[in-house]
């Protein structure tokens, strides 16, 4: 391979022979340090600069075995690849530049151990060398296989943690519902949420009463405490635990327990900004800098530029099921390639080495919603654990144990290939006294943006029991599923289901199913639905049905379905209340070759909770129902009434402050009351919210130290965020010196008064154009000390009268020297 070069002449050579001849030879010390600077600076953009030393003694040990006579030493600005490398040391000989095999090992090639040196650079295969004599600059474009480069990894999500923070309070929900009926048959019941708060966890208890009256009996009212439990999390660690009722953990292969004991475990969601899916890396090279940009599925996900050199993007992605990604990758010269890449994404997954697990002990909670206080005598014992073997794979258990029983199981996830599908299998046993049983189950599921289909079979053999059947029912002798459907682009969505269940001891459930959906521009859907009973044709049914938005969150929806002998006809309209407040309606009509009915309702949701009222007409009967649901908050010294609060949320503090606008992630929530308080719900639990105000709609005479901030609140609590602002006494004062001009610009004011203000009792100031400086620490008399940008000095006196919202303007009052 030839060099290019620009054309020199002899002269040209002469003179930069004469030049570095000089500044070699002027002394050896010099020379030394020529070479040291132009190696180090070498060095230190290869960030190899602790070797220095023995790099230096490679070089000239390789050079000095060659006649320097033959060659011309040269110290050229190098770019590989479209990247600087900086100075770097060629022998320029025979029309050839060469080098030393270390100094090419540190630029970055990869070159044999026995590669002899020096090395001429037209002896690389496929090197590209452009050599400029006249400014001194090398340009090499080598392939990406002939250097040693790290690839460059690339993320398209910003994982963060953000500490959360808890606020000493209480809050209850509650939910109040109530029927009135021409029978004389009346009902009340309420459901509360009662939550206790801080830094130590949260405390919570949940209970439902609920009361009747008859005609004949009178009112028979009962209060059940459903459950009560204390929760503690640790997001730096991802571990929950909870004590007193609680569910225990299941797999798809699993049954819940209720139990009252303790609960530890691993919990994903302390961390909301951590993915715990196998994320898709796509890979490439780039010859030259390159803008890289990502597309899944048609739809771009991220962009980037990449030096020269492999490079690896790694994404979450935004889809479930098979899909494809493509990497579109512009080299600087507009040159582009595409590379596609199948890819399946599952939730199902685990990354690998990432680990879930979940230990519960405690005694079975019995007789749920009817009992208050009912467990079972014997402790009972749960386990379960899901791991991530690889990316592809992730294993899980799961145990159970009490008195007499002992359950156990295993079961795998595995993703097929890149597109295959995911296939899910498990193997359980159990023994209970001299009873024996096993379970399994196994399942595959495919999909992608136009098909779906899914496989699953779960069954039983011998007498398998596990914790949920000695209190309750027994396991599903045998269940099987089938599914399937396909998205077309113009005729609808359609699909097909098979269910077959089967208990023990009982006939069998045997369902099918078909659908179709439609929708029609943004605002018109039609459905249809067949099912049908293998068993009892009287449960098959027919329904079709079309629903249209009519904009303003109003929507119409009709439907017609035939069940056996009967059909129904149902006409509805409805009207949202918006979820920031206001009033929404229903209406509706069902009818029936036997019966007319019509309902009608209203519901308007406000700051401090839903009122729902609505009245329903028969041909025979008629009823009247109510209710009511909200929340109440005692946290940071005040108490507020809210909608019901079922996440997290922040009570915000002006410092006494009234009337101030509050934005939360900058859309207006509300103002703060008399107190300077107002309460913000709901809040992203272990998320950054923003919380701000705007300073636009405060007095002129507010000091504001921060008018934005993020609240990070745990989970289901509350936490206090104090905005701190101070009422000040402002003005603008114009100051002038004996003659009637304005003081210069740049004059420095320093402000003493006759007390402190805000604790503060000095300020300094400058005086700005025509004279005019601000203050906003002034008391009823002030004394003004200023020094010009001369060096003279000068005093003011003045009183100041408080202006409510306003600053008033003062002045132009002389400033009088100071006598010395």
């Amino acid at each position: 391979m030839e060099i290019k070069s620009y054309p020199t002449s002899r002269y040209q050579v002469l003179i930069t022979n004469l030049v570095l001849g000089i500044t070699i030879t002027s002394s050896v010390h010099a020379a030394d340090s020529l070479v040291d600077q132009a190696d180090q600076q070498r060095l230190a953009k290869l960030g190899l600069s602790d070797h220095s030393d023995s790099y230096i003694k490679d070089v000239r040990a390789e050079l000095d075995s060659n006649d320097p006579d033959e060659g011309l030493d040269l110290y050229l600005e190098v770019t590989l690849n479209g990247s600087n490398v900086g100075l770097v040391h060629f022998i320029h000989h025979d029309e050839q530049l060469w080098a030393s095999a270390n100094v090419l090992r540190h630029i970055g090639f990869l070159l044999p151990p026995s590669t002899v040196t020096p090395l001429s650079l037209s002896d690389i295969p496929g090197l590209s060398i452009d050599y400029n004599a006249r400014l001194q600059t090398l340009t090499l474009i080598a392939p990406i296989d002939a250097l040693d480069i790290e690839p460059a990894v690339y993320r398209t999500y910003r994982p963060k943690h953000s500490t959360a923070h808890t606020s000493p309070g209480v809050l209850l929900n509650y939910s109040l519902y109530g029927t009135y009926g021409d029978d004389s048959t009346h009902s009340l019941n309420a459901y509360t949420e009662m939550r206790a708060f801080n830094q130590l966890g949260v405390l919570k208890n949940t209970a439902i009463t609920a009361a009747q009256s008859h005609a004949q009996d009178g009112w028979d009212h009962r209060t059940v405490r459903l459950d009560t439990s204390w929760r503690q999390s640790f997001p730096d660690s991802l571990l929950s635990i909870q004590a007193g009722d609680m569910l225990t953990s299941a797999l798809s292969w699993t049954r819940p327990t209720r139990l009252g004991g303790l609960q530890i475990g691993s919990n994903f969601a302390l961390q909301p900004y951590k993915t715990t899916t196998p994320l898709p890396s796509f890979f490439g090279k780039a010859t030259l800098p390159s803008a890289v940009e990502l597309y899944v599925n048609g739809l771009k996900q991220f962009d980037t530029n990449v030096p020269a050199g492999p490079f690896e993007l790694t994404t979450v992605p935004s889809f479930e099921g098979a899909g494809m990604a493509q990497l579109v990758v512009t080299d600087a010269l507009g040159q582009n390639q595409t590379l596609d890449f199948p890819l399946y994404n599952t939730h199902r997954l685990l990354q690998a080495g990432l680990s879930d697990w979940s230990f519960e002990v405690g005694a079975v909670r019995k007789d749920y919603g009817i009992e208050s206080f009912h467990y079972a005598k014997d402790i009972a014992a749960s386990g379960t654990w899901r791991y991530g073997l690889n990316n592809r794979f992730t294993a899980e258990t799961h145990i159970e144990a009490t008195k007499n029983l002992k359950n156990a199981g295993l079961g795998g996830t595995w993703l097929l290939g890149r597109t295959g599908g995911v296939l899910f299998a498990s193997l359980a046993g159990s023994q209970d006294i001299d009873a024996d049983g096993m379970q399994y189950s196994a399942n595959y599921s495919w999909s992608n943006r136009r098909f779906n289909v899914g496989v699953g079979v779960t069954g039983t053999q011998g007498n398998y029991r596990d914790i949920a059947a000695k209190y309750g029912s027994t396991p599903i002798h045998r269940s099987e599923q089938i599914s399937a459907g396909y998205n077309t682009q113009y005729a609808g969505s359609f699909g097909i289901g098979y269910n077959k269940v089967t208990y023990d001891q009982q006939d069998s459930i045997k369902l099918a199913r078909a659908y179709w959906s439609k929708n029609i521009g943004q605002r018109i859907r039609l459905i249809a639905n067949l099912n049908h009973d293998f068993h009892n044709a009287n449960n098959s049914s027919v329904l079709i049905g079309a629903s249209i938005s009519l904009g303003q969150q109003r929507a119409a929806s009709s439907s017609l379905q035939q069940q056996g002998q009967q059909s129904l006809l149902v006409a509805d309209m409805v009207q949202a209340a918006p979820n920031t407040g206001g009033m929404g309606w229903r209406a509706q009509s069902r009818y029936s070759a036997d019966r007319h009915d019509i309902l009608a309702e209203l519901d308007h949701l406000g700051r401090y909770g839903r009122l729902k009222a609505g009245i329903t007409v028969s041909e025979d009967h008629h009823s009247l129902y109510g209710g009511a649901s909200g929340a109440l908050v005692m946290m940071g010294g005040g108490l507020f009434a809210s909608k019901s609060i079922n996440s997290s949320f922040a009570v915000v503090s002006t410092s006494g402050v009234a009337d101030v606008p509050i934005l939360l992630q900058n859309s207006p929530i509300g103002r703060t009351n008399d107190k300077g308080l107002l309460l913000l719900s709901p809040l992203n639990a272990y998320q950054d919210n923003k919380i701000s105000i705007d300073p636009m709609d405060l007095p002129a005479n507010m000091r504001i130290d921060q008018v934005s901030m993020t609240a990070t609140p745990a989970e289901q609590v509350g936490m206090m965020v104090n905005i701190d602002m101070t009422p000040v006494n402002a003005a603008s004062v114009i100051l002038q010196d004996g003659t009637g001009n304005h003081l210069p610009l740049g004059s420095q004011v320093k402000v003493t008064s006759n007390k402190t203000v805000n604790n503060v009792d000095t300020l300094d100031a400058v005086v700005g154009f025509d004279g005019e400086v601000y203050l906003d620490i002034l008391a009823e008399k002030n004394v003004l000390h200023v020094t010009t940008p001369d060096g003279n000095t000068c005093q003011v006196r003045f009183d100041y009268q408080h202006q409510d919202n306003n600053i008033p303007l003062i002045g132009p009052i002389t400033c009088e020297k100071e006598q010395p």
